[in-house]
């Protein structure tokens, strides 16, 4: 985006061939910027939390994705985006120590239906 941004400021690219500013707003970066920070803040001591901790962060987040997709009149994340959101989701836990596998076995599902039960985006 940012190269887009500076080749409209150069002149060097058509205003017409822009389109990652209309995809992707400041505003819905911001917000999902602020999300996922909030996310990450939230982190450091699930590798040793309950079940029900770990899932109440991740119910945490997807629901304020949900409101920042509710803002973009439920437009803000395609379907790459949506994915590449859920394999962060995924990723952060993987990575403070949560066996997101094991996690969603004990609760009949798979490992990447994680925020299916509040995702509305």
């Amino acid at each position: 985006m940012a190269e887009e941004a500076e080749a409209l400021a150069a002149g060097t690219l058509d205003p017409e061939c822009a389109c990652m500013a209309g995809l992707f707003p400041e505003a819905l970066l911001t917000a999902t910027d602020e999300v996922l920070d909030t996310f990450e803040r939230e982190l450091p001591d699930l590798d040793e939390a309950s079940d029900e901790a770990v899932f109440a962060v991740v119910e945490r987040v997807v629901l304020a994705l949900n409101a920042v997709n509710e803002v973009h009149d439920g437009a803000a994340f395609e379907t790459c985006e949506r994915e590449e959101l859920c394999d962060y989701i995924d990723q952060s836990l993987t990575e403070r120590g949560v066996d997101v596998v094991a996690l969603t076995t004990r609760h009949g599902l798979g490992r990447y239906q994680i925020t299916n039960q509040w995702r509305k985006w």
